[in-house]
């Protein structure tokens, strides 16, 4: 290239076939585009008119025109030289270029790309070994060879390739300030594989458009593997036709950067690295607008400090790690939505039929960019589908995770975070929180909640608890832990005391671990979550708390802990029944198997998941299971002990919402005076018994005896309990209830009426409670002669019914069969 003036003559080699597709724009077209864009001419075979004398000769004498050899190698061999048969002509171009040293730039066609080309261009069936041959010789020939997967990429990179090579020939002949005037172009490969990244790229474009004076700065932050740099690429090649300059530095090590702004300083300067590059490249850039600088893979804001041009009209991405970034600078470049994910998986793996199996892979990867590619590459190199990659990722997920080659990423997920890791250091308040966020669930994890005093050092393994405590006892020491993993993008910023940790950085946390110490941090998450949980699951104040704890608890507890037992209560008593019963059938079969069957904690465990069956809707089996249950008690507890009190309790109340009433009003009117005389007549079990044979009176006929045993009752209810405790109201929406029954309809819509607003702020608009108190002031509503106001009070509910309770719930079909019959009667009233 020395002494080389005016423009390059580029020979362009090629198969016909990569001419003629595209058809809107081919690989050729693009390439000759390319070249004319640096501002050379073509050379191409096709231009030359067959001429006498020896095929192999002319070639060869046209290759030794060109300054630069550009081939573009696809999966066709070509045609033949017909006085060298055993060579084609793309082959014998590339023959030529490199014994005469001329500089060979090459383009790969991408196996793994998705290209733009008909089936038939693809493969080469009669010299398929010829070209599989003459591509691996070009790809291991020490020069270099670019893959592209489109036109466009093709031009881009051939672009590039020559600027580059201008920039050199103009340094090796002088010609200083020369290509200050043209143009600097520096960008990785173009992603092939980008998906759902529409909206963020138009975000980044807007708020670099919209920076005012000097240049826009925006810096993409996010977990490794989100694919920052992936979307900072795509955006410098979305800028090329607009842009002068276009520059990827690298950033991670401050030799690479230094290095990165001296290549550009000599672009821009027109020749030799100058003393200070990046005051040369400043002062470039502040004499134009046209410009877009990449710093790639910034540790922190300190590292390109003094770096980032402070003039100009052009624009800087950032791609880094670092959560913290000055003046609103920072913008999330978050993970993939799973549709997405899913989209992305059947794509790269180029499978049909299986959206099922690629939706629960994308959500096993948690959207990760870095851990869909890799999967697919793997998936694409083995032959194995998305379900089979699934089924073998859930038994073997760390081994997996380190196998596979991303295109576009230089880590798999195994080792991207590695430094981060590294860095935080194994016995620092950071890691300590990293291990116990990875024992949690992903998303939510209430910081706030869970880091507090309650755990006492002597209930944590020894190789958990010296780290972990501090992060309890110490709220400066937790909010340097969060500081320390934001900086590397570990957990997402807190909201309100959340934070979220990705699927993968909590596998990879554990999996780096030894396994005994990983079980420790295991054992200590539990015992932290436990120690957060409220002691009282019926309180309604406290279920904002188990709510936040439930996913965290479910994650990392053992199902024989009483915290287990604990949010089985909570889900039942905020009404969540269906939930209840799973939980509870759990702890009941690590109690049988961990305590035995007839230990007082296993009887309880019983006792509630046969409550929690009635409430579910199958009062028959909670009754049958309370059959069962009460002989036991009485043999291990005794006949008068107040659990076994209370089981006969429960059989007496489920054997009347079975269809009995007058069986469970004789079973508690004979419980009655044995509560009475065993707990007093005041206890909370006593009242409630006295309750429930008020309510199966009137179930059983007596209406007037009913209303006047929940008249008595109220009082002593609202005295002993309080006024709005949930059992106070409850019989107060009883006495309401009978009060109608008795005869006085308006009286009962009234006392409803005045009951739904104190149920809905005590238990929440949605509890079934509440919904129960809906139901039954719009009855009474019609019972009072209003007709059209029960039907549309029935209107309003039964959706919500269908949500909370489920369609088929007794409760849902009550209020679909009263809808219809109120919406008849506010049709024809006679």
């Amino acid at each position: 290239m020395s002494g080389v003036e005016g423009p390059l003559r580029v020979f362009v080699s090629h198969t016909s076939e990569l001419r003629e597709y595209p058809r809107d724009r081919s690989f050729v077209a693009a390439a000759e585009q390319a070249v004319a864009r640096a501002g050379d001419v073509v050379l191409d075979m096709a231009y030359f008119t067959a001429r006498e004398g020896k095929p192999a000769g002319y070639c060869r004498q046209q290759v030794a025109g060109a300054d630069v050899y550009a081939g573009i190698v696809g999966f066709r061999y070509g045609s033949a030289v017909r006085d060298e048969p055993g060579l084609s002509y793309t082959e014998l171009e590339f023959q030529a270029a490199t014994e005469l040293g001329i500089p060979r730039l090459v383009f790969l066609l991408d196996e793994d790309a998705v290209l733009p080309l008909p089936q038939s261009c693809l493969s080469d069936p009669e010299h398929a070994g010829r070209q599989r041959a003459f591509r691996a010789r070009v790809a291991g020939a020490g020069i270099t060879v670019a893959r592209v997967g489109s036109p466009g990429d093709l031009g881009l990179l051939l672009f590039q390739a020559l600027t580059d090579l201008h920039g050199a020939a103009a340094g090796e002949a002088g010609r200083p300030g020369e290509a200050a005037a043209g143009v600097a172009v520096r960008l990785a490969p173009r992603p092939v594989y980008l998906a759902g990244r529409e909206e963020l790229l138009a975000g980044l474009d807007a708020r670099l458009a919209g920076a005012g004076a000097g240049p826009g700065v925006v810096v993409l932050t996010g977990l490794g593997g989100a694919g920052k740099t992936s979307v900072a690429v795509e955006y410098g090649y979305r800028q090329l036709a607009g842009c002068g300059v276009v520059w990827q530095l690298r950033a991670e090590e401050p030799a690479a950067l230094a290095a990165g702004f001296g290549e550009l300083a000599a672009r821009l300067g027109g020749g030799e690295v100058p003393v200070d590059p990046v005051a040369v490249v400043h002062a470039a850039l502040a004499r134009r607008d046209d410009w877009l600088l990449v710093f790639d893979n910034v540790p922190d804001p300190g590292a390109v400090a003094g770096l980032v041009p402070p003039a100009g009209g052009g624009r800087v991405v950032i791609t880094s790690r670092h959560g913290y970034w000055p003046g609103g600078q920072a913008l999330e470049v978050p993970v993939l939505d799973r549709a997405v994910a899913a989209a992305f998986l059947l794509a790269r793996a180029g499978a049909a039929g299986e959206e099922e199996a690629a939706g629960e892979l994308a959500g096993e990867l948690g959207g990760l960019p870095l851990a869909l590619e890799q999967a697919g590459a793997y998936m694409q190199a083995s032959g194995r589908s998305i379900a089979g990659y699934l089924g073998l990722f859930r038994a073997r997920r760390a081994e997996l995770l380190g196998k596979g080659d991303p295109a576009g990423y230089d880590k798999r997920v195994a080792t991207t975070w590695a430094v981060a890791f590294a860095r935080l250091g194994g016995a620092s308040p950071a890691a300590g929180l990293l291990r116990l966020a990875a024992c949690c669930a992903a998303e939510d994890i209430p910081l706030h909640v869970l880091l507090r005093p309650g755990v006492a050092a002597g209930d944590l393994d020894s190789r958990a608890g010296p780290v972990l405590m501090p992060l309890l006892d110490d709220e400066l020491a937790r909010d340097e832990a969060v500081a320390g993993l934001r900086r590397f993008s570990l957990i997402s910023a807190p909201r309100g005391g959340l934070v979220s940790v990705h699927r993968l950085v909590q596998a990879i946390t554990l999996s780096e671990l030894p396994a005994e110490e990983a079980d420790a941090w295991r054992r200590a998450a539990a015992a932290v979550i436990g120690a957060a949980l409220p002691s009282d699951p019926d309180d309604p104040a406290s279920w904002p708390v188990f709510a936040a704890l439930l996913p965290h608890a479910q994650a990392a507890l053992d199902p024989a802990s009483y915290g287990m037992d604990k949010l089985a209560r909570y889900l039942g008593a905020s009404g969540s029944y269906a939930a209840a019963l799973a939980v509870q059938r759990q702890v009941l079969h690590a109690w049988e198997e961990t305590r035995g069957a007839e230990h007082p904690d296993t009887l309880t465990a019983r006792a509630n998941l046969a409550y929690w069956t009635g409430e579910a809707g199958d009062a028959a089996g909670a009754r049958d299971q309370y059959a069962a249950l009460v002989p036991v008690r009485k043999r291990v507890s005794g006949a008068e002990h107040p659990r076994t009190l209370t089981a006969r309790a429960n059989l007496a109340w489920w054997t009347g919402e079975a269809g009995d009433a007058v069986g469970a009003r004789d079973q508690f009117a004979a419980l009655v005076p044995v509560r009475e005389r065993v707990m007093g007549a005041e206890h909370p079990g006593t009242l409630s018994d006295r309750e429930n044979l008020a309510r199966w009176t009137g179930e059983a006929g007596d209406a007037s005896g009913a209303r006047d045993q929940f008249a008595a009752l109220v009082p002593v209810r609202e005295r002993v309990s309080g006024a709005e405790h949930p059992r106070t109201v409850t019989a107060r929406a009883n006495l309401a209830h009978w009060s109608g029954e008795a005869g006085d309809a308006v009286g009962a819509r009234d006392q409803f009426a005045a009951l739904v607003l104190v149920r809905e702020r005590v238990m929440g608009a949605e509890h079934p409670y509440s919904l129960t108190t809906r139901a039954n002031l719009a009855h009474w509503t019609g019972e009072a002669g209003d007709a059209a106001g029960a039907r549309d009070q029935y209107a309003a509910l039964l959706p919500v019914r269908e949500r909370v309770s489920g369609a088929e719930h007794p409760d849902t079909l009550t209020a679909r069969a009263a809808l219809a019959y109120w919406a008849r009667l506010a049709q024809s009233p006679d």
